[in-house]
Formats: C-alpha cells, structure tokens, sequence
C-alpha cells in the first residue's frame, strides 16, 4: 500500500483526503496533508490523518504526491521539493493550467507525473476526472486511475485534450446548473414552490444522468422512450430548439474553449 502525500490542504486537497478515508481506499495512517496554516486541518486530523507544514518531511514519507496548490504557488513548492523528489515517487498534479511539461521543466526529473482535472463534485466522490500522463507504467496508471475512481468516474485523455476537459467536465458543472435553474423557475411558474421545484429538477437531471451511464445509451434513445407523436415532450423540445437550446449550449462551451486556449 503507498503512502499519499497531499500537497495543499485547500478545499480540493481536503476533499480528496475525506473522499479516501471514506472509500477506505487505504489506511488512515498512510495519508499525509500539509497546509502552511495547520490550525485549519483539525477535523482531518481528528480522523488520524497525518498534517504538517513541512512539505519535504511528507514528500520524504510518501510515494504518490498530489499537488493541490495554487498555479502561482507551483514554482516555489516544486523548486522547494525537487531534491525529495526520487524515483520511487509519482506526482500528480491537480492544478488548474499547469502542463506536465511546466512540472517536468521545474523538477528537471525523468519522474511519472500525472495531471488530474477533477471537478467540483470530489466532495461528494462525484467526480468527473480527466487524467493524463507522461513517463508512467502501466501499474502506476492504474493506481493512480483507481484512486480517482474512488472519488467520482474517471477518463484517461491525451494531455492536449486537458483544455477541453476543463470545459466539459469543470464548467460543465456551471452549465448543468444553469439548466436546473431554468427548470426551477419554470417549476416555479406552472405551479410549484421553489424547494419542491428544486428536489424535482436535480432528481430529474440525476436519473437522466444515470441513464446514461448505467445503460450506455446515447441521448436520444431516452429521449425516444418519453416523447410519444403529438405529445407535450417534443412539443416543448421543439419550442426549445426554435429558440436556440443545443446552438447556444454548443457556442457556450466552443466560447468557454477558446477563453482558456486564446485568453
């Protein structure tokens, strides 16, 4: 069993280390998280995780390390850690626009280094996580990829595809969102109060959801299955096309890609 090392107990660093005490997915004992302010990892502590301030000491200790820090912090802890950081080490990087090759560049080591994208939904080990790779074996791109899936599902892309990721699995959580607020109000407006609204919109999206990744289906086989001729199902699809639904979805995420890829 290795030892983990989460690197940044933030919001992210923290939902990780909850999502693997609760998944059982190894001992208490075995992780470590350092936050500069440790006052603020109590609870976790509490649990019989391990927290200290001083990075290498848990670097030292450890053979996966999760970098869950801020992308201007990146240069100074790498810089910090790279003489702790050896062969028997695997490093995954959890922050936002940090390229394997911005890590490799710092650490000027031959190392397995995986960039992770999760989304916000870790807190609830309903990730959806993308992952890619460099100089990793096959066990070691298992290991990593079995620790995610305790936190969510779990993809491996090329790393070239990690902008597109953030768009569909990060602001895609935004996007769903959006959509059950529309449903609410609209709840809302042919007869519900808003907290029945509310519950009905997110199971609703839920199940559909789960539809999908339970069967395997595409989209329009369940949309099939719920729109009967001259029904209100596809009366009200229909509407929604005519007023641009998928056409403005489409160009949302194309506009959210090409902020993150043109600035």
């Amino acid at each position: 069993m290795k030892k983990i090392t989460i690197i940044g107990g933030g919001n992210l660093g923290t939902a990780i280390a909850e999502g693997l005490l609760k998944s059982k997915f190894c001992k208490v004992a075995d992780i470590t998280v350092t936050k500069r302010n440790t006052a603020t990892l109590k609870e976790l502590k509490a649990k019989g995780v391990n927290i200290t301030s001083d990075n290498n000491a848990a670097v030292k200790n450890a053979e996966l390390v999760i970098l869950a820090i801020k992308p201007f912090q990146v240069s100074e802890v790498l810089n910090g850690l790279k003489k702790d950081l050896t062969a028997r080490h695997t490093l995954v990087s959890v922050v936002t626009g940090v390229t394997i090759q911005d890590i490799e560049s710092i650490i000027k080591k031959k190392l397995p280094v995986c960039r992770a994208m999760p989304n916000t939904a870790i807190a609830i080990q309903e990730s959806m996580t993308c992952l890619g790779f460099n100089n990793a074996s096959a066990d070691q791109i298992a290991y990593v990829t079995n620790l995610f899936s305790v936190l969510g599902k779990v993809v491996v892309i090329d790393e070239k595809l990690m902008d597109a990721a953030t768009v569909l699995a990060a602001c895609g959580t935004a996007y769903a969102m959006r959509y059950i607020r529309a449903n609410i109000q609209g709840g809302i407006e042919i007869g519900f109060d808003s907290k029945t609204a509310n519950l009905i919109a997110a199971q609703t999206v839920k199940g559909a959801a789960e539809l999908l990744l339970q069967n395997g289906t595409h989209p329009e086989q369940e949309i099939d299955k719920v729109t009967t001729p001259k029904g209100c199902t596809i009366a009200g699809l229909n509407e929604m096309e005519h007023q641009g639904f998928s056409s403005s979805l489409i160009k949302g995420i194309a506009t959210s890609y090409n902020k993150i890829v043109k600035g």
